[in-house]
Formats: C-alpha cells, structure tokens, sequence
C-alpha cells in the first residue's frame, strides 16, 4: 500500500553547532506562516522551516524554479536566513531548496555526513567569505595622440574613397582582432596578478564560473570571478591591496563585495555525496547577486531528489 503523501516537508536552510539561535523565531523565511526553527542532531544542529508539500512537493516546486520571479523570492528568503544564522554563529549554507520528509530523514543525513558538516566549521569559523570580479572593457582603445578625429572609425558605405583597396580592408579588420586579442591577454594577466594578491590573504580560495555577456553587459568581458576566505579582522588589508592594484592594474575594473556567508567554502565533501538537494548545485545566491538579477542564471536541475529527500 503507498504510504499517503505528506503535508508538510522540511527545508533546510543551514547547519550550525547549535548556540542561541532564538532570534531565528522572528524570520518569515519561505513565509510559509510557520517558524523558523532549530533541529538537533548530535553536535549539529539545522535551521530548518516546515513547508507546505503541496506547494514544495516535486512538481510544484520545479514550477516554482522555473519562474523568474519566484526563484528570486525564494533566493532571497533563503540567503536572509542563513545571513541571519551567520551573524550568530559559524553557519554551513545548504543550497537552494534542499528538502526531507521529516525531522528523521535531517537528523538521518547530518548523521552520516557529521565528519563533513564538523570538517567544514571548523574551517570558516572566524571567517568570511569575499568575492573580487576582474573586467576587462571591450570598447576599442583610445585614440592615439594627435590623431585626427576620424582616427580609429570603422569605414562606412557611404566613404568609398576611405576604404581603400581590398587587403587594405582585411589588414584593417586584422589589426583589430590583434588588438582585442592583445587586450584580453592583458586583461587575464592582470586578473592573475589580483588573483595572486588576494591568495596571499587568504586561507582558501576559489574560482567561480565567470559571468556572461548577459550578466555584464556589452561593454566589458568578465575575466576573473573568484570567492576568497579570509580571517575576520583582515578588510582592511584585502581593502588596501584591492586600492593598490586599481592603481596599477588600469587596464581592468576591480570590484570587491562581501563579506558573505562562506558558501563557496562550507561543503565539507559534502559536493561529492550532496546531501537532498534540489535545484541550485553551486554556491548560493548572495544579495550582490539578487539585486543584479543573477540569480536566474544559475543551473537549475529540477525536482529530482535523493537520500533523505522528497521521494520515499
């Protein structure tokens, strides 16, 4: 006989070592109407919020993900908890959307994965993550000194005089992708070096995958899209190297956001037995990211969970 479908399912927004957590009570989480809780496991504890499973079940929520504005609203509330768990104690995010039956299947899936979780708060205890982005404009470069001011212009129908021979065109059309070739080694030259820098402040580091044209913006390439750990205590330093090389580096844009929850460095190997998860597999959402629209752009994998999750 199939056992009859459950009202409520349990999402998971963060694993933590339990502490004062009371605060979490106020949070509207998914605002679903009930509270955000805590769920002890052993020396673990989840931050947790029960959820309709009418509305977070497998089918409905893929059509929750799928819509643009909804994948915004649940990113949002998901990255307010876990900032708010964060503030109180070290925190391990969990990706978007991750989802159990009940309490047992949580406590049954932070039991087997305990060494990971415990291996993963150690390493971000007193420490906070830092995104550093590196763009490289695509415009063409400035005219030379004491060029005229058709300098540089790309020869139009209407000049027939201006366009020369055949080869004159092709060496012209050459010479242009020379140079933005040039430029964009530049570009991941000097990427490197911040990349260099920023390591050298840091007690781990990652390289995220750069954002595309629809994220940027036709006006510049994103070269370098990397998340740093760093000590708490240690802004000011990352801040001063970031200004040095914005002196030096004037070829590319530096932008530095954080500090953020460390999700791109809580996974405690957790990455290769994930824990019943749907949807979101990389780091999550942060508000640079959702305020930027970004959050859409995330691979997202569907209704399809395993383990402790949604399917008996």
């Amino acid at each position: 006989m199939t056992p009859p479908e459950p009202a409520a399912l349990v999402y998971v927004f963060a694993v933590c070592r339990g502490g004062d957590l009371t605060a979490l009570a106020e949070l509207p989480g998914l605002g679903t109407g009930a509270p955000v809780r805590t769920l002890p496991a052993g020396p673990l504890t989840a931050v947790v919020q029960d959820v309709p499973a009418a509305g977070f079940g497998e089918e409905a929520l893929r059509q929750r993900l799928s819509d643009r504005d909804e994948l915004e609203r649940c990113a949002r509330a998901h990255h307010a908890v876990i900032t708010a768990v964060s503030a109180l104690v070290p925190a391990v995010p969990l990706p978007l959307a991750t989802l159990y039956l009940d309490d047992g299947r949580v406590r049954e899936a932070l039991g087997e994965r305990r060494t990971s979780f415990l291996t993963a708060l150690d390493r971000i205890a007193g420490r906070a993550e830092w995104g550093v982005k590196v763009y490289a404009p695509t415009g063409a470069p400035p005219s030379a000194p004491g060029a005229g001011p058709g300098a540089g212009a790309t020869p139009g129908p209407s000049r027939p005089a201006a366009t020369g021979s055949g080869r004159a065109y092709l060496d012209r059309v050459r010479t242009r992708q020379r140079d933005r070739e040039q430029r964009h080694t530049l570009a991941l030259r000097a990427a490197e070096r911040v990349d260099t820098v920023v390591r050298g402040l840091a007690v781990a580091a990652r390289r995220l995958r750069p954002h595309g044209v629809e994220v940027t913006g036709k006006h510049r390439t994103h070269v370098l899209n990397a998340a740093y750990l760093l000590d708490l205590g240690r802004e000011r330093e990352l801040r001063a190297a970031l200004a040095s090389l914005r002196r030096d580096e004037t070829d590319v844009q530096i932008e530095l956001s954080g500090p953020w929850a460390p999700y791109s460095f809580a996974d405690g190997g957790i990455a290769d037995g994930r824990i019943a998860e749907v949807g979101i597999n990389e780091r999550g959402p942060n508000e640079e990211e959702i305020d930027e629209g970004r959050v859409g752009e995330r691979r997202i994998d569907g209704a399809q969970v395993s383990g402790g999750g949604t399917s008996p």
